[in-house]
């Protein structure tokens, strides 16, 4: 009898590995990065200077409070998924709000080239104000020529 049975009835092990279903489960993955590959870049439209700086580590345990400046001068407060535009009286105490339940949360700031300068000096003397002893500033790396 020829075939994978043997005379005792039982099948012969097989020496070949079955890669489809990890094909199958690659190409689901693969979709699925696709889709929420956008999804992760959201915020407000900030076109940001672009200064060579070392790059701050993140902190594992305190998510950052991001606060943008965007073109029109409008600001933003961003935690997490959450993005609202606030007056800056709004913003400062909604920010001494959040240090009062999380001390030590880092404060970046993303303010847009276009915005003047005297507006992100007063957006950072009211977080200031608000107990923020360090805020750090968010920029884009310039183009690799």
């Amino acid at each position: 009898m020829h075939g994978p049975f043997n005379r005792s009835g039982r099948r012969k092990p097989m020496g070949e590995i079955n890669v489809v279903p990890f094909i199958d489960v690659m190409l689901v993955l693969l979709v699925i990065f696709m889709i929420t590959a956008p999804m992760l870049t959201q915020g407000v439209q900030v076109e940001l200077p672009q200064v060579s700086s070392e790059p701050i580590e993140p902190s594992e345990d305190n998510e950052p409070i991001i606060v943008s400046v965007d073109s029109e001068g409008v600001y933003y407060l961003s935690l997490g998924d959450e993005e609202r535009s606030l007056e800056l009286e709004e913003l400062t105490d909604r920010i001494i709000i959040l240090l009062q339940r999380r001390p030590g949360t880092p404060v970046l700031v993303r303010g847009d080239r276009n915005v003047p300068y005297g507006q992100v000096v007063t957006l950072m003397s009211n977080l200031q104000v608000a107990g923020v002893s360090d805020v750090g500033l968010i920029s884009e790396p310039p183009p690799r020529d």
